[in-house]
């Protein structure tokens, strides 16, 4: 019988240890390897494909919920959160994970996680992995307006902070992120990020484009109805009449 290989994440070595040490102990399972934030978590999932994960809820910089987001969705592992937080259960079993441990992890609740995930890594629908992503993606959301964007290159992923971002523009499959000269490439959606960046700092100008507030110089109208958009850098992006009620409003 081949081994179920797993992999587990949290920012606390301690709770951690504890995981891995029970991880250990259980036959049929294999650690192939341990992350201690968000970051090393996508590299470790990407780079080792294990059939589970052991994952901390709350990290800084990028939460449990934002690493399952940030996965490509026809590689997701099963999941097993863990949090010091009871609020974060129900949220677990929303998202579709497989269970949940509560710190400090007892060796009787890990036992029953672990029956849990032998159970579904058997049966798995065929769409767990866009359902776990997006389910992620939507609990990721309701905590606020984005402050980062994972970006991958190769099997190496990075945070880009909101704030660096000076304008966004579609970018075939991707949106592509313009931070000064360079340009990095993030799997989402013109709407999706619409929706989750805070408007009173970006605005959308364009069907595929959004600018950062802060970044305009000058606005100036356009024959066509729309507005020509000079941003810091020298970049200029013409705005459709579509979105010109959004520009005037800058102006205001």
């Amino acid at each position: 019988m081949t081994a179920i290989r797993v992999v587990t994440v949290d920012d606390e070595p301690l709770a951690r240890e504890r995981v891995s040490t029970l991880v250990r102990e259980s036959e049929g399972f294999d650690l192939v390897g341990e992350a201690n934030n968000g970051i090393e978590a996508l590299d470790l999932i990407t780079r080792l494909d294990p059939d589970l994960v052991f994952i901390d809820v709350e990290m800084p910089e990028l939460s449990g919920f934002g690493v399952i987001a940030a996965l490509d969705e026809a590689r997701v592992p099963a999941v097993i959160f863990i949090t010091a937080f009871e609020q974060y259960a129900l949220k677990a079993f929303e998202i579709g994970a497989v269970d949940y441990l509560q710190k400090p992890v007892t060796r009787q609740r890990f036992a029953a996680a672990v029956g849990r995930a032998r159970d579904r890594l058997g049966r798995r629908p065929a769409d767990y992995g866009p359902t776990l992503v997006s389910s992620a993606t939507l609990a990721e959301r309701a905590r606020g307006y984005r402050t980062r964007f994972v970006v991958r290159r190769g099997n190496t992923h990075h945070i880009v902070a909101a704030d660096d971002v000076d304008w966004l523009d579609v970018a075939d499959n991707y949106l592509g992120l313009h931070v000064g000269p360079k340009t990095h490439l993030w799997r989402g959606t013109m709407k999706q990020a619409e929706d989750e960046l805070d408007p009173d700092r970006f605005v959308r100008i364009h069907r595929s484009a959004i600018v950062a507030v802060d970044r305009i110089v000058t606005v100036r109208t356009h024959d066509s109805g729309g507005h020509v958009i000079e941003i810091k850098g020298g970049v200029q992006l013409r705005s459709s009449r579509q979105y010109a009620g959004r520009v005037r409003a800058l102006l205001r």
